[in-house]
């Protein structure tokens, strides 16, 4: 009996080990290839358009940045031409862009990032929880450690709808996505853990409304693009096709038309390639100053100290998403969006070489995001967090795989020991 207990025990803990081995190798980017061995940002984008030209059916603006200046880009389309000024609705990479409108408050001592936010709302409060809403701060709504469980996600309106007024959206949105509850609540102690939060976003809207005496997208115009020289950036869908709308298309690849958003902070940004470039090289170090005056350094270096962690990763800041470490000592920043049908975007940059990479498209639902974590990669040796989020399940395949195959030796091992054990009993 032992002896078969050993066995098992043997077992289960090579498919732990097993089970571990795979994940850790995964996360480490063990086995994995970078999409070219050339350390050419040429070899680079024409590795990533050969990926688009056999994956996507709709629209995509590709641009590199080396040394904060644009050296590479790709751009192509299914019907009408894109370029680096063609507009595209960029999902959550709105949130990168509004936390800096948080910022910008902040450091004008408009708002405090620790304080309590119903101190700088009237229009509309948190409602009653069992925890403790005081904790909800703008800290914590800007890293998604405030303790909402809204799960938005939103889906938008049609033209010709009535879009709700963002006290009604926060109390109930009612273009939440499917498998959103679409309240912005406190379900959860705030501080205790990271929860990612669409509602939290639109919240920080309304701050930066109250705090500001402006509207949304004007105080963002006014204090954040114009000073940037992002002259193709707004939140107004109006205004967007004014200036030169991409056609967005699904995953089909047909045309559909965008919707309207009540929630503009979190995801209703409408920008160009170019002005996205813009952006990023105002926070590289070869701008002067960096920050471009909007935000000033320190600002910046604090809004990527990291605040949530998963699965042992450092993954948020103060409005922007960590990547990876860039082995520097500092991180690959930047944020995605994704969003119906099927828009994707993600940008990227290393704040101490100024290499970045901006990513718009319509068409795919996460290639932008797929070549976006292959530069990392490219460029670190590190895997991506998301990219290895979307490869989880290949990952967990792998390890059950070789869980399953392990668990046969062990049956058969123990199986011979068995049966080696009832022959030597017999002829005892």
């Amino acid at each position: 009996m032992i002896r078969f207990m050993v066995i098992g025990f043997a077992t289960v803990m090579a498919m732990v080990a097993w089970g571990a081995l795979v994940f850790f190798g995964a996360s480490e980017g063990w086995g994995r290839q970078p999409l070219t061995q050339s350390e050419s940002p040429a070899a680079f984008v024409a590795a990533a358009q050969t990926i688009i030209e056999t994956e996507h059916d709709g629209n995509i603006g590709l641009l590199l940045i080396e040394d904060g200046e644009v050296v590479e880009s790709h751009f192509s389309s299914t019907g009408v031409p894109v370029g680096p000024d063609s507009l595209f609705q960029v999902a959550s990479l709105s949130k990168w862009l509004t936390a800096w409108g948080v910022m910008a408050l902040v450091e004008d001592g408009a708002i405090d990032l620790d304080a309590p936010v119903s101190d700088y709302l009237t229009r509309w409060q948190l409602p009653p929880s069992p925890y403790d809403n005081d904790g909800v701060t703008v800290r914590r709504l800007l890293s998604h450690m405030a303790g909402l469980d809204d799960g938005l996600g939103y889906s938008g309106f049609d033209a010709g709808e009535t879009v709700p007024s963002l006290e009604e959206s926060l109390t109930q949105a009612a273009d939440a996505s499917p498998d959103a509850n679409g309240r912005v609540r406190v379900a959860a102690q705030p501080g205790e853990e990271w929860n990612y939060s669409g509602g939290g976003y639109t919240l920080l809207q309304l701050i930066i409304e109250e705090a500001s005496g402006q509207s949304f997208s004007d105080y963002m115009r006014q204090r954040i693009f114009e000073p940037l020289g992002m002259m193709r950036t707004t939140f107004d869908l109006d205004e967007a096709a004014a200036l030169g709308l991409a056609t967005n298309y699904n995953a089909d690849g047909e045309p559909e038309p965008l919707r309207r958003y009540t929630s503009l902070a979190a995801t209703s940004l409408h920008t160009s390639a170019g002005d996205m470039a813009l952006f990023l090289q105002a926070q590289s170090p070869q701008a002067s100053p960096v920050g471009e005056g909007v935000l000033a350094p320190e600002t910046l270096r604090d809004m990527r100290v990291p605040h949530a962690r998963q699965m042992g990763a450092d993954i948020w800041g103060l409005g922007v998403m960590l990547y990876a470490p860039n082995n520097r000592g500092d991180f690959i920043l930047g944020h995605d969006g994704n969003n119906e049908p099927a828009i994707n975007t993600a940008a990227r940059i290393d704040p101490d070489t100024g290499d970045g990479i901006v990513i718009l498209e319509t068409g795919s639902r996460l290639l932008a995001t797929r070549i976006a974590g292959e530069w990392v990669f490219w460029k670190t040796g590190n895997v991506d967090n998301l990219l290895f989020v979307m490869e989880l399940g290949s990952t967990i395949r792998i390890i059950a795989i070789g869980a399953i195959i392990i668990l046969l030796i062990g049956l058969i091992w123990g199986w011979r020991t068995r049966r080696a054990a009832s022959r030597a009993s017999g002829e005892g």
